[in-house]
């Protein structure tokens, strides 16, 4: 990237001139810091733990007992009291407890799990290779971390390193050696661990380059260092190499914190989450007040900052959305364990995220895949696909004792989350304890969300039963700077009788393949108007994240009657003129279930042909049927969904697609498209369809009732 684009993609969105001259002068200061870390890397790595006085001075043996006999700080209760929890599982889910041995044996003998949605890989046979690659198996340079191209353009895809080296795997080790006693699992775990500090000098290596990993490297350290505090293998040695890398993780984070003037984003979120973490679990480290009271005062003001008034995240993600608000609940609750007051204030706002989330949520318990989703956890207890976010709404119901939040018993057949099939998440026991599965299982089932807005992110969702459709009016996000936004304006997703017909394509790749990365993102791919080939903002193909601020969307209130809700929205096209506008009308009657989709295209010059498109969920079979209806089925469910065209005069067809639901993977899908240069004007009946019920009779209902 050249300066100028730097300097570019640095101005983008709303910044105001001291704002750039303060971040003039931290980019300075960091450049400083940073020849500085350089001119040491040698002594970083063999720094030991820096402790407290009267920690450092006691004997190893000492330590290690005071270690394994503490009572302050409180962790987590179920991870705490690791060996009840399992068994208290293994009684009421004995397959899953095999599972769960399988899956640590699996870990353990063959170095191979899944990973985000790739399922089981090795990686390494004699031991793990940390700085390889998953996707491209092309190892990554050991180089000083702020060296590093990310982006390679060679099939390699840094979020894939980044999540193996997150370690998030030590908790299967560790629930797995909660269960068993099983040496064998500790074993692995700190032989694992020993070859990771061998393969990764500090600040050496990709594994460094972001200090958003590094904290969550810690967060999942920490808490395997409760699961196998006491296991055979902690001998004062081992103790000692892990204070030290908690430590220099520490220290690493403070060097490299991802702190702008102009925007923070989940990554600097990440940061002060891991100090926190770090300090408030290790007190005995030197810097551990310092860490513990920074990354407090931090997470409050970045909730300020990063939390709309609505509760959604400000980057317009539901993906990042489920990420931060794991960030924010997990340590509060850390907090509150602690003694650490949280002011009601902010458990105001943490609640807020949680009612986004029950508004957002289709009836089958997935979540519609606005924006980027590059399904991260923070610390992965139980690993989630990207579309679940259920788990954490559950975490909410016992944290708030709120019904509302405990979803209700699906009223049709479905694939549903793990959590609706064991009658709760397994996060409540390990992260809550024995009083949180009692404050769950306590709540009865609260009703189904209806019909909701939320202004300040853009998002409008129509619904009733299990008949769901959201609107998507978000905006770019972070001021306009937003780095995870899709060109989906005016998108929509769709959900009738347990099946997502209409759906958002979801992420697949960042880095790994550009051209697909680019794909997902695109206008082509969303359930909206495209004009021509436009794309509704422009996307740099050098730059993976980067995504225009031109266009703007508007979102009218959402309208409701005693017949139905109708919400309206614009986006108005930037770029080089004509600028089109175009002005989509949605309304819902839950009494005859449909919904009416009506699209207005303004100031357009006729020049270039319009696409009205509904992107497929790739369970979904499509049917033409005539000239301007579509018939959707799923075999799975039995339901159907029409998408009557009421007044274009041109032919749909197919469009091969694909669809992704976890980071990594894609499927088969489709979209109808129906290509017009003349009708200004479409609209859309969507009806879904029983599998008991007639379509035709249905269609002629819902007509009847506009004559």
């Amino acid at each position: 990237m050249t300066a100028i684009q730097k300097l570019k993609r640095m101005l983008r969105g709303k910044v105001n001139a001291r704002t750039v001259a303060l971040e003039t002068v931290r980019r300075a200061r960091a450049a400083q810091a940073r020849r500085r870390e350089r001119s040491r890397l040698a002594q970083l790595n063999v720094e030991p733990a820096r402790l407290l006085k009267q920690f450092s001075e006691m004997l190893p043996a000492d330590l290690l007992k005071h270690f394994q006999s503490r009572s302050q700080p409180a962790f987590f209760p179920g991870i705490i009291d690791g060996p009840a929890t399992a068994q208290k599982q293994k009684l009421e889910w004995p397959d899953l407890a095999e599972e769960l041995i399988d899956t640590a044996q699996t870990i353990t003998v063959q170095h191979s799990w899944s990973l985000l949605g790739l399922d089981n890989r090795g990686f390494g046979a004699e031991e793990v290779q940390w700085q390889v690659d998953p996707s491209s198996f092309k190892p990554w340079p050991r180089s000083y971390h702020a060296d590093i191209n990310l982006i390679r353009r060679d099939g390699s895809d840094v979020r894939l390193v980044w999540e193996l080296n997150r370690l998030g795997h030590f908790n299967t080790l560790g629930r797995a050696y909660a269960l068993t006693g099983n040496d064998q699992f500790s074993a692995a775990f700190f032989n694992q661990l020993a070859g990771w500090r061998a393969q990764n000098p500090v600040a050496i290596g990709v594994n460094w380059a972001c200090a958003m990993e590094v904290a969550l490297r810690s967060i999942n350290l920490l808490a395997a260092f409760v699961f196998f505090l006491r296991a055979p293998q902690m001998s004062p040695e081992n103790l000692s190499q892990l204070l030290t890398m908690f430590d220099q993780h520490g220290a690493h984070i403070e060097r490299n914190l991802e702190y702008s003037h102009i925007a923070t984003s989940n990554h600097y979120l990440s940061d002060v989450v891991g100090l926190f973490w770090l300090g408030l679990m290790l007190p005995e480290l030197e810097a551990a007040s310092r860490w513990r009271e920074f990354g407090w005062r931090e997470i409050l003001q970045e909730m300020d900052k990063q939390i709309l008034p609505d509760g959604a995240h400000y980057e317009c993600s539901t993906g990042y959305h489920r990420f931060v608000l794991e960030l924010f609940l997990y340590s509060f609750l850390l907090a509150r364990l602690n003694g650490i007051d949280v002011p009601e204030k902010y458990w105001s706002k943490l609640r807020s995220m949680l009612e986004y989330v029950r508004a957002y949520l289709r009836p089958d318990g997935r979540a519609p895949l606005i924006g980027d989703s590059d399904g991260g956890q923070v610390m992965p207890i139980v690993q989630h696909l990207a579309n679940d976010h259920a788990y954490v709404l559950a975490l909410g119901a016992a944290v708030f004792k709120e019904p509302n939040f405990k979803l209700p018993e699906p009223t049709f057949e479905s694939i549903e989350t793990l959590h609706r099939e064991l009658g709760r998440p397994l996060e409540l026991d390990w992260l809550l304890g024995d009083a949180g599965v009692k404050d769950y299982e306590a709540l009865p089932y609260g009703a189904l969300p209806g019909s909701s807005e939320f202004r300040d992110v853009g998002t409008v969702v129509l619904r009733e039963d299990d008949n769901y459709l959201l609107l998507n009016a978000s905006g770019v996000g972070m001021h306009g700077r937003g780095s995870h936004r899709h060109n989906d304006a005016l998108s929509i997703e769709v959900s009738a009788g347990g099946t997502a017909f209409i759906v958002d394509p979801g992420t697949y790749l960042y880095t790994g393949d550009l051209p697909q990365r680019h794909l997902f993102r695109s206008t082509a791919y969303h359930s909206t108007v495209q004009v021509g080939e436009r794309e509704q903002r422009p996307i740099n193909e050098g730059d993976p994240f980067a995504i225009g601020n031109v266009g703007q969307i508007l979102l009218l209130r959402l309208n409701r009657s005693p017949v139905g809700a109708v919400a309206t929205a614009y986006f108005f096209y930037g770029g080089p003129e004509p600028r089109p506008s175009q002005r989509r009308r949605v309304g819902f009657y839950p009494q005859h279930r449909y919904w009416l989709v009506h699209d207005q295209m303004q100031r357009f010059s006729g020049r270039e042909p319009l696409s009205y498109r509904f992107h497929l969920g790739p369970d979904v079979v499509p049917e033409i049927k005539s000239e301007g209806l579509v018939k959707l089925y799923s075999f799975a469910t039995g339901a159907g969904l029409l998408i009557v065209a009421e007044n274009l005069k041109v032919v749909p067809f197919l469009e091969e697609r694909f669809s992704s639901n976890d980071y990594g993977v894609k499927k088969r899908s489709y979209s109808i498209c129906w290509k017009t240069a003349f009708d200004l004007d479409g609209m859309f009946l969507l009806i879904p369809v029983a599998s008991n019920e007639n379509a035709e009779e249905r269609l002629e209902t819902i007509r009847a009732l506009g004559r």
